[in-house]
């Protein structure tokens, strides 16, 4: 066995994505052969000598996957420090130990991926995939379509650069009105901060598709696990 960066090797046993196992790193929260890491950096061999929080590094489960309509009020971690309600404290007891790919904000609702698998995560999370992820959202103010056309090119708002979107009109009612929007990345609170810069406020946000999987058919909080084969080739 060639050396693997702890973060990567953490990642392959499904407890959390790289990108976590990089912040446990950087929190202090994982040890080889007793010693506290400190640089993100490290590598090893051994990969029983991983102890991540106190506890030895498990092996990897094969590989799952669920889809989950989150409802809205739920948080997306595993710990709060605020003690909100958590999406993970709400599944069944029967249910493995998962983590999500990627987040939907405590107000926002609709599909999120759950895996017990910290590699497909990563993977799934990755922009390189091209997946697209769509939502629909009602805005409440005056819409400017030239403005929305203007998304398909890019957007920088408060410094910060975002990828073409695409905007469409789904529906007009009053003050509010609904709209279809395609995103290709899943920054913090995208939608809602270019939205606003539109002078736009978001009042329901839900996310509907992500790459090939769909929300269709699923309420509120109902979750059903599919065949990751069917979608994820070579797992």
């Amino acid at each position: 066995m060639q050396e693997e960066r702890i973060s990567k090797l953490i990642a392959k046993s499904g407890l959390c994505s790289r990108r976590a196992a990089e912040q446990l790193i950087l929190e202090s929260r994982v040890k080889l052969d007793g010693q506290i890491i400190k640089e993100l950096g490290t590598k090893t061999k051994n990969y029983h000598s991983i102890w991540v929080d106190n506890k030895p590094l498990k092996l990897q489960e094969e590989a799952r996957l669920w889809i989950y309509y989150k409802p809205v009020g739920l948080i997306t971690t595993h710990h709060d420090p605020e003690n909100r309600k958590t999406v993970f404290s709400t599944l069944t007891k029967d249910m493995p130990r998962v983590i999500s790919v990627g987040r939907l904000d405590l107000n926002s609702e609709g599909l999120l991926l759950l895996t017990n698998n910290g590699a497909l995560a990563s993977r799934l999370e990755h922009p390189s995939n091209g997946y697209l992820r769509r939502y629909r959202v009602r805005v409440f103010g005056d819409l400017n379509l030239n403005e929305f056309a203007k998304l398909k090119q890019g957007i920088t708002v408060k410094g910060i650069d975002y990828r073409p979107i695409t905007v469409e009109v789904d529906k007009i009612g009053g003050k509010n009105s609904w709209l279809v929007m395609d995103l290709y990345e899943g920054k913090t609170r995208e939608i809602r901060n270019i939205m606003q810069h539109f002078g736009l406020k978001v009042n329901r946000l839900i996310r509907i598709s992500y790459g090939p999987f769909q929300i269709a058919g699923l309420k509120p909080g109902e979750i059903k696990e599919i065949d990751v084969k069917l979608f994820i080739k070579g797992s």
